[in-house]
């Protein structure tokens, strides 16, 4: 607890200090660019990534990076609120969806019932990127027990960029070139940061 609040007087006595001119421009708006979709892992920063300044960033986290498939519902859901408010309200120009080395989600798709079982709620979540699943299991035979976390990774990246083609508003943006579509892997060891191309459909190294 000591650490958090002494990070929190460090922030005021420093960094706030050397913003300080940008916090008070957006005490009453926010403009944010780009919509950053990412794993909760505590190891991806998403304004460290980018460089990115307060405002320029609307940040959605959750397990494994996953956007759920468009749908009209009466439950509480918090990432298509999230995207919908980011597309429509904020009118951002770009949509980041960024997964990551060594994802504990991507690792739990392949997890047995046994090492799920006290985490029922992920196992839910997880049924999302079933797909993905399902995929990986027909590529990963070609590379014989050699490690295929980043296939796994990659390919859900790739899944969750399909998934956002389902939402009717996003699609129409998209079309009229009003909005942007990435999907990024980061490489947590190295800090390199692969961009999907579409055209080739393969990650290239951002340089």
């Amino acid at each position: 607890m000591e650490l958090l609040f002494k990070g929190v007087k460090e922030f005021s006595r420093n960094e706030y200090e050397i913003y300080k001119k940008l916090f008070h421009s957006l005490k009453h708006t926010q403009s944010p660019h780009t919509l950053f979709i990412g794993c909760s892992d505590s190891r991806v920063v998403p304004g460290l990534i980018t460089r990115s300044l307060p405002g320029d960033l609307f940040v959605i986290r959750n397990i494994a990076n996953i956007v759920p498939p468009y749908r009209k519902s009466n439950e509480f859901l918090a990432t298509t609120s999230a995207i919908e408010y980011a597309v429509k309200i904020l009118n951002i120009e770009n949509i980041v969806i960024c997964g990551h080395s060594n994802c504990g989600g991507c690792r739990a798709l392949f997890a047995s019932e046994k090492e799920l079982k006290k985490i029922p709620h992920t196992k839910k979540w997880l049924e999302l990127a079933q797909p993905v699943k399902d995929k990986v299991q027909t590529i990963r035979a070609k590379y014989k027990g050699k490690d295929t976390a980043w296939i796994v990774e990659q390919e859900n990246i790739v899944e969750q960029m399909n998934h956002l083609t389902t939402y009717p508003y996003i699609v129409e943006r998209y079309q009229n070139k009003e909005l942007n579509i990435l999907g990024w892997y980061y490489e947590i060891d190295s800090g390199t940061v692969y961009n999907y191309s579409t055209t080739i459909r393969r990650f290239e190294k951002i340089i």
